[in-house]
């Protein structure tokens, strides 16, 4: 679980987040939405602690990173997973290196070992076989899967994942959706998803945060987004003239 209380970040002398409160439970897929500009990807990265927050606690678990010493952080970051928008493989390295450029970078594991872990991954997002294939020989799907692959060789208790469906086709997208669910549920891993995709709002979307200018505007779940009052939610989210119209169909259902 990561719990956020009162997260403020100034930059410059202004502030972009205004005390922001939130729960981010494990086992669950806690997606953080909202337009451009409103401080989604500067809450995710204080989050992680690429930014220091300006006042607030970040905990994770019993932790407070905003007061964690070094050595606290070194361990905790361990524990963490990353999927970056594009995937943001090594071009020169291939599937087999890309995952297991972790493995290599924070542990004493034998090479036997590493290369059971890899194919471990690999399979788990049925990429089972492409080992030695490049980057540039591989789809844009194949791509987000080797990413997610790299995010969970070191069995992380938390997984962040930002823009995950940047540049795919709506079929694609359902995949890799899908797969952050299921290796969601199968770890209990705390997940956090920074997206404006509304399919992946309406598919996995079980804990939201609606961020408007820096602040919770809405917060709730997929069962409840077609049913908010929320005015500025609904602007944000029925922007899709089919949403829209699924609304309207289930209003006059009612």
């Amino acid at each position: 679980m990561i719990r956020l209380e009162n997260i403020r970040k100034s930059f410059d002398g202004e502030e972009v987040l205004h005390g922001i409160d939130a729960t981010f439970e494990a086992g669950k897929c806690n997606l953080v939405i909202g337009k451009s500009g409103s401080g989604k990807t500067v809450l995710v990265k204080c989050i992680v602690g690429l930014f220091k927050v300006s006042a607030g606690h970040i905990y994770f678990n019993n932790v407070d990173i905003t007061r964690a010493s070094k050595k606290e952080m070194r361990l905790l970051r361990q524990e963490i997973g990353m999927l970056f928008q594009g995937g943001a493989l090594f071009d020169s390295k291939s599937v087999e290196e890309n995952v297991r450029f972790p493995l290599d970078m924070f542990t004493n594991k034998s090479d036997k070992e590493k290369r059971m872990r890899v194919d471990e991954v690999l399979e788990r997002v049925n990429l089972q076989g492409q080992n030695q294939k490049m980057p540039s020989e591989i789809s844009g799907g194949m791509k987000k899967r080797v990413g997610i692959a790299r995010a969970i060789v070191m069995n992380p208790k938390y997984l962040f994942c930002d823009e995950p469906n940047s540049g795919l086709d709506p079929q694609t997208s359902l995949v890799i959706d899908h797969l952050i669910y299921e290796i969601t549920k199968e770890y209990s891993i705390t997940t956090v998803v920074n997206t404006h995709d509304m399919n992946s709002v309406m598919e996995i979307g079980e804990n939201i945060i609606f961020l408007h200018k820096g602040c919770v505007e809405w917060s709730g779940n997929h069962d409840n987004v077609l049913t908010s009052d929320n005015q500025l939610l609904e602007d944000f989210i029925f922007a899709s003239s089919f949403l829209k119209r699924a609304k309207e169909a289930l209003v006059q259902g009612k």
